[in-house]
């Protein structure tokens, strides 16, 4: 058994304080190990071959995504929508169907609103792909929240991932990688900027993967303890600079949009915002903001795959 599956069988028992304080100590040494890797790693800016570039010739992609975790962060999903409706930002807004009740009005409201609705695995447990046997019972219970929620991308929980049985499920996106990440429990990257094709083991199904390229604000802000957003403005700038994409997956879980004083695994809301009006003001007029399953409806038409789905027409 590998050691995050052990990690998540036992996870359960140990006090929430207690998993932060570890992994924070555990970060440390990751951090001073990945100097040269992260957050920006050069080796990870080859364009594709046959890249023309990003629609309307912009010079980079931005992209939003929220995980939603918990039902904290359900319940601030509507402080997030007028945030980034009131700075002319749209979003993909992923939930975690089974672990708690996704009110049809909120996935309406969004819908309606010009964000994107997913799904963000089963259940937040770090099951998913523990076998492939156990990824196939689920599978067609997350199928079905797909096709109840008129939704196509998903994403897995704590990024934990296997891309030929994720090509499986009846999606066009997903983002359960990054270009890199040492603290993740995969700590594996994908090594690029761009998004990138996901088949199964037959080469019979496939979905564009968008690995995203800006640090989480979980780790960035609670595990790592930065106090400002400089480090997202790096990365972004060098994102710019090399015709990228900049994805960045953030949670309503931990965000305090009203509290006086931020609590453990919280951090102000002014830090996400910041961010938004940096790159509204600093980049106006040069970037491209789809919706991921825009992105990747692009990506399938602008880079089509090489080879051919076995059966296509």
């Amino acid at each position: 058994m590998r050691l995050f599956d052990v990690y998540y069988q036992i996870k359960p028992l140990i006090p929430r304080g207690l998993q932060v304080s570890l992994r924070r100590r555990l970060a440390e040494r990751k951090r001073r190990s990945s100097a040269d890797s992260w957050p920006i790693d050069r080796r990870t800016d080859k364009r594709p071959d046959g890249w023309r570039g990003w629609p309307d010739h912009k010079d980079f992609a931005f992209v939003l995504q929220h995980d939603v975790d918990t039902l904290k962060g359900l319940k601030s999903c509507p402080d997030l929508m007028e945030l980034e409706m009131r700075l002319g930002f749209r979003s993909f807004f992923s939930f975690v169907p089974e672990d708690y009740s996704t009110p049809a009005d909120l996935r309406r409201r969004l819908r309606e609103s010009d964000f994107e609705v997913g799904v963000h695995g089963l259940k937040h447990d770090g099951k998913l792909f523990r076998t492939p046997r156990g990824f196939f019972q689920r599978a067609p219970f997350i199928n079905r929240y797909l096709r109840d929620w008129e939704a196509v991308g998903f994403t897995s929980p704590s990024m934990l991932r296997n891309l030929a049985l994720m090509a499986e499920l009846d999606i066009e996106h997903g983002c359960s990688t990054f270009d890199t990440d040492p603290f993740e429990p995969q700590s594996d990257g994908a090594g690029t900027i761009f998004p990138f094709y996901a088949s199964n083991v037959s080469k019979t199904r496939r979905y564009v993967e968008h690995p995203y390229t800006l640090p989480q604000d979980h780790c960035l802000f609670v595990i790592l303890g930065e106090k400002d957003i400089k480090i997202w403005k790096e990365k972004v700038d060098w994102i710019a600079e090399q015709g990228g994409m900049a994805y960045l997956n953030t949670h309503p879980d931990y965000m305090n949009f009203h509290k006086a004083t931020c609590s453990l695994e919280e951090y102000p809301v002014r830090f996400y915002s910041d961010f938004l009006q940096y790159v509204r003001t600093r980049y106006s007029g040069r970037y491209w903001h789809p919706l991921p399953r825009d992105l990747a409806r692009f990506w399938v038409e602008a880079m089509p795959p090489e080879d051919q789905l076995e059966g296509a027409a």
